[in-house]
């Protein structure tokens, strides 16, 4: 069977299958990139390198003997999803979120104004965004949005340079960052600090930044009602004693950079300077308001303010796109499912973000992945399918034909091979390749 795409999701529910005690499963994992592993190597923050070494267990999977690695081959490029489904028994598209959500305000197409997708990608060596090229000549940066993405973002402008050289930020990242004047990061949320969505280690390493002083206002803590903090579960919870302990034990001291948390705002406009890039930002004030469900909403009381900046990164969620052919939801930017079956689809199914939409942490694909494995072997049961070693060397050689350039399993061993090596001397995890041409030449030596 077919895995398309190789981020966590792809690689938990390849395992599962793989470790079937009722049928033998081949697994071809497709992927249009040169390189596996998804949001674990293009997403997670440099410097949160834990949270990579979950790419140890994808590794293990990898030297199943009936698991391939088929990389640099594209479903609508090099192969269509008919083609997929005439030589696989079932086709699991874990494809992930690649794009993402737009602010819908005037100015948000300005130069100076980007996706979180693309600077991360950017800061994290991804091939599709290594000639981004922000313009880091600027002392304020504007961050939109209350949840981890925007935290990592607004980490990477205010950390210190030298601390990221030791980690696997892209070279031609550092060199931007290095020369840049960011001193000021200010995060925007449109409703308070018990609704964010951040994850509270996060929260709780910010007053470890050095050179960095946390900036949060007194008022937007002074009206939060106890019983909601307790009604709103753990993590809310413990979000608000980081966020406290930062109120109580580390006010600001005049460091050379801040990070600003502004609550309860919304941009309303971006702003353009007589060169045409960003060079401010139009922010309406909200207050918090219940809904009949007891759901707090943003609500504009008419306040603005200018702030200026430079640059403006909005981290206001990501979003699904659809692959050639097959079923899509354009709404809620998944692709349509019960329990992972796809509706609409035959022997197809669906895995992730493509599957449920952009929410958890990668742990969170494990269960989605089992759900989705469980569904694809009663059905394979159920089928009582049996194939021969040939159909299984024929759909290799297909694939081979199709990209005249495949990366397989041995290939990826070998870039990374490449990259962890050029790491070594600088006391690096690993120093990323980060265009196709430069992934491919070293898989061919």
């Amino acid at each position: 069977m077919a895995v398309v795409g190789s981020g966590p999701a792809g690689f938990y529910t390849a395992a599962i299958l793989l470790r079937s005690e009722d049928l033998e499963v081949h697994v071809d994992m497709i992927e249009k990139l040169p390189t596996p592993w998804g949001l674990v190597r293009s997403g997670v923050a440099p410097d949160h390198p834990k949270i990579k070494t979950v790419s140890a267990a994808f590794a293990r999977t990898a030297d199943h003997e009936r698991f391939r690695f088929m990389g640099n081959v594209e479903i609508g490029r090099d192969v269509t999803r008919a083609e997929l489904l005439e030589r696989y028994d079932a086709v699991v598209y874990s494809v992930g979120a690649q794009s993402d959500n737009r602010l819908g305000i005037p100015g948000d197409d300005l130069p100076g104004s980007m996706a979180s997708t693309a600077f991360v990608g950017w800061y994290n060596g991804h091939p599709e965004f290594r000639d981004l090229d922000p313009d880091l000549n600027v002392e304020r940066a504007v961050v939109i949005g209350a949840g981890n993405v925007a935290l990592d973002v607004a980490r990477m402008l205010v950390t210190d340079v030298d601390e990221l050289a030791t980690t696997d930020t892209a070279n031609h990242a550092l060199d931007v960052l290095r020369a840049g004047k960011v001193k000021e990061v200010v995060i925007v949320a449109r409703r308070g600090p018990l609704q964010g969505a951040f994850t509270t280690p996060e929260l709780r390493e910010l007053p470890d930044l050095e050179g960095v002083d946390i900036v949060l206002d007194p008022a937007d803590f002074a009206g939060i009602d106890p019983e909601d903090i307790t009604a709103g579960g753990h993590t809310v919870r413990t979000n608000m004693e980081a966020l406290h302990r930062i109120l109580a034990e580390h006010p600001p001291t005049g460091k050379p950079r801040r990070m600003v948390f502004r609550f309860a705002h919304s941009p309303i406009s971006l702003l353009a300077g007589p060169d045409g890039r960003v060079a401010g930002i139009e922010l309406g004030s909200n207050d918090l308001v219940k809904d009949e469900s007891g759901t707090v909403k943003a609500r504009d009381n008419g306040g603005r303010e200018t702030l200026e900046c430079g640059l403006v990164v909005r981290a206001v969620g990501y979003r699904a796109l659809p692959l050639p052919d097959v079923p899509f939801d354009d709404k809620r930017a998944v692709i349509p499912n019960e329990g992972g079956r796809v509706i609409g689809g035959e022997r197809e199914y669906v895995a992730g973000w493509i599957k449920r939409g952009p929410s958890g942490v990668i742990g969170t694909n494990r269960k989605d992945g089992q759900q989705t494995a469980e569904a694809v072997l009663a059905d394979l049961t159920t089928a009582g399918v049996d194939r021969a070693e040939a159909d299984i060397e024929a759909v290799g050689e297909f694939l081979h034909e199709r990209s005249s350039q495949l990366v397989t399993e041995t290939d990826w061993r070998i870039i990374d091979g490449v990259e962890v090596a050029a790491g070594k001397p600088e006391g690096r995890p690993r120093v990323k390749l980060c265009t196709v041409e430069e992934l491919l030449a070293a898989a061919r030596g």
